[in-house]
């Protein structure tokens, strides 16, 4: 399954809901119950047609886009290998450990030598008063789309941080994953102190996350347990976690620092499209449908254009600022939340909903995704360029205010759309 097809699945209850309140409407006289019984007999659109009986927000754990590294990746090696090594609930330890290269300073390392290591059983006490849940998207900083929609759950940092009693020369915290004891296999990262111990306004801890959609997270996923940074990409959530260095020293240790990528970029907002006609009758009304990533600033409006190719592009604005965009609908919350959840029903809430309604605070919610959509009708005949933006909280257009690769792909997407005189 590809990711325009996986996102289909996913955000097709709330697709669905918005176009059969057009057909309830009569959408101003244009026919649209014909034409979307048209398409659900006949699938002219297999994506959309296929999506409908699909009733999800949340994606399932298995339809996760995944970029895992290791050869094998480790959740491919033998159930006795992932026990021997740590990587089962029974034997998983965590070291948290002075840097060895630095002074920092802390009362009680927790490490596998001493036999003081923190092991799934302590994690779970810890968890009994301390455990969070939030929605978060994941998302490749450099992927098109997301890779998924998750409501994760897990003990803050800062809580097994506090327990290794660190008392000075601590700058930052380096993690590291188990990859084959490999060190060119190794994945890493790092955050700054402050962020661990310290949530800005309205954001969530980083965690060790152990479970997805109310689910112990699988081998795949990064289970046992896995760092999950919520305002970052998931560079920073490294998989199959196993040691926690503090460390004075300043310099990230990233993995993906690297390969040229920007590791301390937030989550960027953004849209995409999902579901798009190839070829449409002139005159015609269809859906456009997608998805919009919703970062840092937030999101106001999702909008998208459509320009003739036969005419040529006005120089001097690389992001089509000066163009006539139309505003799409962002779609409310579903009532199902899909993603495996018994009955679609969100568990205890997540810190983003309200206890008493159990609504959320904000729509868009912020480092999570959110669906759009709009009727098209093109009244000429033609080979049209068809693309989509969003508007942030600030009233800035993608893909400023940051556009450069490798902190977060936000390019303008653009698909083609023929548009026939009626056979």
């Amino acid at each position: 399954m590809d990711q325009i097809e996986r996102i289909a699945r996913e955000h097709a209850d709330v697709s669905r809901r918005y176009f059969l309140q057009l057909m309830a409407t009569g959408v101003a006289g244009l026919g649209t119950t014909r034409l979307w019984a048209e398409e659900h007999e006949n699938k002219t659109h297999p994506l959309l047609a296929e999506a409908i009986s699909k009733l999800e927000y949340l994606t399932r754990e298995e339809n996760f886009i995944s970029y895992g590294r290791g050869k094998p990746p480790p959740h491919k090696l033998p159930l006795e290998k992932r026990r021997e090594v740590g990587l089962v609930r029974e034997t998983w330890e965590l070291e948290v450990l002075p840097d060895p290269e630095s002074n920092a300073k802390v009362d009680r390392p927790l490490s596998k030598a001493s036999g003081t290591a923190l092991n799934w059983d302590r994690l779970m006490e810890l968890a009994k008063t301390s455990a969070v849940r939030f929605m978060s998207v994941m998302s490749c900083t450099n992927g098109r789309s997301p890779c998924g929609m998750g409501l994760w759950e897990g003990l803050p940092l800062r809580e097994v941080v506090w327990l290794v009693r660190p008392t000075g020369n601590v700058r930052r915290v380096f993690y590291y994953g188990y990859h084959n004891d490999d060190p060119e296999q190794r994945f890493q990262s790092s955050l700054p102190i402050g962020r661990v111990l310290e949530d800005p306004p309205g954001e969530h801890p980083v965690i060790l996350c152990y479970k997805l959609n109310g689910e112990w997270l699988t081998p795949k996923r990064g289970g046992p347990v896995r760092m999950l940074v919520p305002d970052a990409y998931g560079n920073k959530s490294v998989k199959w976690l196993q040691r926690i260095i503090l460390t004075n020293n300043y310099q990230a240790n990233d993995t993906y620092a690297t390969w040229n990528n920007d590791t301390v970029s937030h989550i960027k907002t953004c849209a995409r499209f999902i579901h798009t006609p190839q070829k449409i009758d002139v005159g015609q009304p269809v859906p456009i449908t997608g998805v919009a990533q919703v970062g840092m600033s937030g999101l106001s409006k999702v909008q998208y254009w459509l320009h003739p190719q036969d005419e040529l592009l006005p120089e001097n604005d690389p992001y089509f600022s000066k163009r006539q965009w139309k505003d799409a609908d962002i779609l409310p919350p579903p009532e199902l939340w899909g993603g495996g959840l018994p009955d679609g029903k969100l568990p205890s809430i997540p810190r983003q909903f309200d206890t008493t309604t159990g609504k959320p605070h904000r729509w868009p919610i912020l480092n999570t995704i959110v669906h759009w959509a709009a009727l098209l009708c093109v009244p000429r005949p033609g080979k049209y360029d068809l693309r989509c933006r969003t508007i942030d909280a600030n009233g800035i257009a993608q893909p400023m205010p940051r556009p450069f690769l490798k902190s977060g792909h936000n390019a303008i997407q653009k698909v083609q759309v023929v548009v026939e005189e009626k056979a």
